[in-house]
């Protein structure tokens, strides 16, 4: 039973993002910003970041890419507001590590939330399609790279 709820609440959660990006549109002026692209589906990103000083103020993504890609972009932007760098580090490890299996997974967690990921444990679901996890911490990789404002684009194929 819990299994199925899991699933419905994942899928619900997918597709309100997708069809609804929160913070989605270019930003002007940020003081941070990155691209990130999937070659093995072609998910493409732009992320950009407003700081005050190590406080992350404002965050915007666009481009395109599958369902899971931009809802993991949208719900990425609403984790990330108010931010600091290290915090925003923080999460996005636990994020990946959620993802790829190295941390406890969304049914072990009813009521703590160790990693302070919140919401976005729902997409712990991304587990069972191996090829997802790629389009789910797209996002994440590129918020890395704008953090470290790097020039290069981060392409993951890993």
């Amino acid at each position: 039973m819990l299994d199925n709820e899991l699933r419905e609440l994942y899928q619900d959660i997918i597709l309100d993002h997708q069809q609804d990006p929160r913070n989605f549109g270019p930003m002007e002026n940020p003081t941070h910003h990155a691209e990130g692209f999937n070659p093995l589906c072609g998910d493409r990103i732009q992320l950009s970041l407003q700081m005050d000083g190590d406080e992350i103020q404002h965050v915007k993504f666009s481009g395109s890419g599958c369902a899971i890609s931009t809802a993991s972009a949208s719900m990425m932007t609403e984790a990330l507001t108010g931010k600091t760098r290290a915090e925003a580090e923080a999460l996005s490890q636990g994020f990946r590590d959620l993802l790829t299996g190295q941390s406890q997974n969304a049914e072990d967690a009813e009521d703590s939330d160790p990693t302070g990921l919140g919401k976005l444990r729902v997409l712990a679901g991304v587990q069972q399609f191996p090829v997802r996890v790629k389009c789910a911490t797209l996002a994440w990789h590129t918020l890395e790279a704008a953090l470290q404002k790097e020039s290069t684009t981060p392409t993951r194929t890993e």
